[in-house]
C-alpha cells in the first residue's frame, strides 16, 4: 500500500490529506491549534476518529503519544545512545516495540520491527512537489498507526530541530 502526504506537517493546526496512489483521500490528519500541548488526530475519510496523537507532558524528552478510542497504543521518544541523530522508539502498549531510523527531517526513513521492515516513508519516488510517500511493505501492518507514527517522528525531529 502506497500512500502520498502533502508535505504540510510543519504546524499546528493545519489539516491536510493523506491519499492513496490513485489520488483516492484516505486519512485526514487534523492539527489542532490553541492547545497546551501539540495535539493532532488522524481521522478517516468519513470524519471518524481513527487515532489520537498528542505530546506527553511533564515528560523529560519530547514524547509523543498515540491512543486509539481512549486506549494508549504507543509511546514515540528520540532513542537515547544513539549514534544516530534520527533514531526513534516506538512503544507499542502491548509491550514490542518498532524502531524508526533514517533521515527524519529528508523524509528518508524506515520503520522496523525486530529487523523486519513495515514501511518506507520517502520523497525519492515522487516527482510531486512538497510530497512524500509511506509505502507500507507488510500486509498485515496497521496503516494508521505507521502514519501516525511517520507524523510523530516527523514533528518530534522538526521540534528538536527548531529548539537547537
Amino acid at each position: 500500500m502506497r500512500l502520498l502526504v502533502r508535505d504540510r506537517l510543519l504546524g499546528i493546526g493545519d489539516d491536510y490529506w493523506i491519499e492513496d496512489e490513485h489520488g483516492r483521500k484516505v486519512f485526514l490528519v487534523d492539527g489542532k491549534a490553541m492547545r497546551l500541548r501539540d495535539t493532532f488526530q488522524l481521522k478517516d475519510a468519513h470524519g471518524r476518529v481513527l487515532i489520537d496523537i498528542h505530546q506527553k507532558m511533564l515528560a523529560l524528552r519530547d514524547t509523543m503519544v498515540i491512543e486509539r478510542d481512549g486506549e494508549g497504543l504507543a509511546t514515540i521518544r528520540r532513542k537515547r545512545l544513539s549514534l544516530l541523530r534520527n533514531h526513534y522508539r516506538v512503544s507499542l502498549a502491548e509491550g514490542t516495540e518498532l524502531d524508526v531510523s533514517g533521515k527524519i527531517l529528508d523524509h528518508e526513513f524506515a520503520i522496523e520491527y525486530d529487523g523486519e521492515l513495515l514501511a518506507v516513508i520517502s520523497r525519492r519516488w515522487l516527482h510531486l512537489r512538497d510530497t512524500y510517500g509511506v509505502d507500507i511493505v507488510r500486509d498485515d501492518a496497521d496503516p494508521a498507526l505507521l502514519i501516525a507514527v511517520a507524523v510523530c517522528v516527523i514533528h518530534l525531529a522538526q521540534k528538536e530541530r527548531e529548539d537547537h
